[in-house]
């Protein structure tokens, strides 16, 4: 028997030399006559051991990192040395501190599996879902998926069941599944992952959705900025046509379902769905009022069901484990788990799948390890760019929709983005508007004409100029952004920009007198 190895092939993990390391491997191997078998898996998400090197052994696997080329020689002795002795042996992977304290539901395979084995996706678990989501009714399998209790993993936070429901219930003679994997938010990486290092599992969660809904076709719109994934995708998707799992008669049943993917043009706000809807028919993506709304007016003026990919790639586990079981998971209506990514000046960066409720103390101090500077925590952006900055103060919020919310704060898609105590908060609220003004589709007054605005009254409160009247100015003008925005982009971005403001107004000056903000 051959010895086998896992190298990520995972884009994080190439960033930083996972293909030279495979390959020092094989030569390695080579020179000593030695029979290696490398298998390309997906990444854990443990991103400062990139590139994790795994080692298959009768008891499990090894695992060794960061490896680089010139550590080939040494890891392939300590390999056939039944994974013996090295400077970068890290013991068993699933004993990894930071491994072993997940829950992982929606991640399960990630790392584990090669992503285009169909064999090694159903040796884990894999369409035990979809074989279960066949024996039931439509409705059966939406009120599944409504008493899990998901909810929108792209940030919204919307009960998933409700909008299956909604398009179940549309009279139409064509439906549509439209995945939202335009996942352009800064320190996110979720979505990305899963398309890499898992890809039938948002291809068997979609067919799910398809057969649930009365939907015969489907589009995961992916940004153009993710090539890895575009081509993992495509390739599972011709896999899975191929055993019949995807098209006419999917697994021998009597419904069809088929995907094709889209490949967007790098427009933050095409991450909003009617906007994405707009892009996929080939207009410009601009944001569409609502009413109506996709699930009864969407792509081609069909009843739609835009999803995010965790959201999708969390059903098959629903089916399969049943609903109690993943509602047993979580707070309050948060319901099951969230791949939560720590990014920023963070000492360890990557995934962390766990179930709602651990505070955000937790997860930037115990999980992440504070900064990767060693300096002190100031501050952390939940959410994405949208995201409020939440100072230390607030790190007792549990991890949970409404406690955020509580808060003036939003979880978004689970990104976490750390700074330490040398970030200028007053320069990142000013990138959160120059962020907006570049970003917007143009369409509503208060965001194209808002953010342009706001960026001038910062720049004119960091040059000192009428210091507490633009400050004011400032405060009115988010109030304007957040209440009457078309959609979340320009109603989203005084969340970084008044956080920033009122935790940490030593960046921004004297605070204005009452007088002055009314």
């Amino acid at each position: 028997m051959s010895l086998r190895l896992y190298v990520p092939r995972d884009a994080g993990a190439l960033a930083v030399g996972a293909d030279e390391v495979a390959t020092a491997l094989s030569v390695a191997a080579q020179r000593r006559n030695v029979a290696v078998e490398i298998v390309r898996n997906g990444s854990h998400g443990l991103f400062w051991l990139e590139p994790l090197v795994e080692v298959v052994t009768p008891g499990g696997r090894i695992a060794y990192g960061p490896a680089t080329v010139a550590d080939a020689d040494s890891l392939l002795e300590a390999a056939l040395n039944n994974a013996g002795p090295h400077a970068l042996r890290l013991g068993p992977t699933a004993e990894i501190p930071f491994l072993k304290r997940q829950t992982r539901l929606t991640f399960a395979r990630c790392g584990l599996t090669d992503p285009l084995s169909l064999a090694d996706y159903r040796a884990h678990g894999g369409y035990k879902g979809l074989e279960k989501a066949l024996a039931k009714t439509q409705a059966a399998i939406i009120e599944d998926v409504t008493q899990s209790g998901l909810r929108g993993r792209g940030g919204a936070g919307f009960p998933t069941g409700i909008k299956w429901k909604t398009v179940a219930d549309a009279a139409a003679p064509q439906k549509y599944i439209v995945c939202n994997a335009d996942e352009g938010d800064s320190g996110t990486f979720a979505d990305r992952m899963i398309m890499e290092g898992d890809p039938f599992v948002l291809i068997e969660g979609m067919t799910i959705a398809g057969i649930a809904v009365g939907a015969t076709k489907g589009f995961i719109y992916i940004r153009s900025e993710y090539p890895h994934a575009v081509a993992t995708i495509l390739a599972a998707i011709g896999i899975a046509r191929r055993e019949h799992l995807l098209g006419t008669g999917v697994a021998g049943s009597a419904y069809d379902f088929d995907i094709e993917i889209r490949v967007g043009a790098g427009a933050y706000v095409c991450g909003e769905e009617t906007a994405l809807l707009d892009s996929l028919e080939g207009k410009r993506g601009m944001v569409r009022a609502k009413p109506p709304l996709p699930a009864h007016h969407g792509l081609f003026a069909r009843p739609t069901v835009v999803n995010n990919v965790i959201s999708l790639a969390s059903v098959p586990t629903i089916l399969s484990h049943g609903a109690d079981a993943y509602r047993e998971f979580g707070m309050g209506r948060s319901r099951g788990t969230m791949p939560i990514q720590l990014a920023g000046n963070v000492k360890y960066g990557g995934l962390f799948e766990t179930a709602f409720g651990p505070t955000l103390g937790e997860l930037v101090d115990e999980i992440g390890g504070g900064t990767a500077s060693g300096r002190p925590v100031r501050a952390v952006q939940v959410g994405g760019p949208l995201g409020a900055y939440f100072p230390r103060a607030l790190f007792d919020t549990p991890f949970d929709y409404e406690a955020f919310a509580a808060r003036d704060g939003l979880i978004g898609h689970g990104g976490i983005v750390v700074f330490d105590d040398t970030v200028d908060m007053a320069k990142q609220a000013r990138f959160a508007m120059e962020f907006c003004a570049i970003e917007s589709c143009g369409k509503c007054t208060p965001c194209r004409i808002g953010s342009t605005r706001g960026t001038e009254v910062i720049d004119k409160i960091l040059r000192d100029e009428a210091r507490d009247a633009n400050l004011a100015l400032l405060t009115d003008l988010c109030a304007t952004l957040k209440f009457g925005s078309l959609c979340a982009l320009g109603g989203f971005t005084p969340y970084p920009v008044m956080s920033a403001v009122n935790h940490f107004p030593e960046d921004f000056g004297p605070r204005p007198s009452l007088a002055a903000a009314e």
